[in-house]
């Protein structure tokens, strides 16, 4: 992890890799470079953390994965959202979306006078 890397906070990493899925179907290295250069490198999911996660997802129902060639011809997972998918990111993204407007609203404000 980069020296500017931020560690994930709980949650985030469900509504990260939803929403890396979110255009089109990916496999796991692609998620993960996804999420880091999104973030510019802020954020960056390892692989220990990554492949459980998506296995979980895929568990509950809110991905699918199906095996397939990369670009190098390498036999890989690829993963995709289910409708279930779909509607978690919907209601996690306008949840996180709401708790970061209030922590901008928390950090930025100035002592009462």
């Amino acid at each position: 992890m980069g020296k500017d890397s931020l560690v994930l906070l709980k949650g985030t990493l469900d509504v990260l890799i939803l929403k890396s899925l979110s255009w089109a179907p990916l496999h796991g290295y692609a998620v993960s470079r996804w999420i880091r250069q999104t973030t510019d490198d802020v954020l960056e999911v390892q692989e220990g953390v990554l492949y459980p996660a998506l296995h979980r997802l895929e568990r509950r129902g809110l991905v699918r994965g199906e095996w397939g060639l990369s670009d190098t011809n390498r036999k890989v997972k690829y993963y995709e959202l289910t409708e279930q998918g779909v509607a978690r990111l919907a209601t996690q993204g306008d949840d996180w979306s709401r708790y970061a407007i209030a922590m901008g609203k928390v950090l930025g404000a100035e002592r009462p006078s």
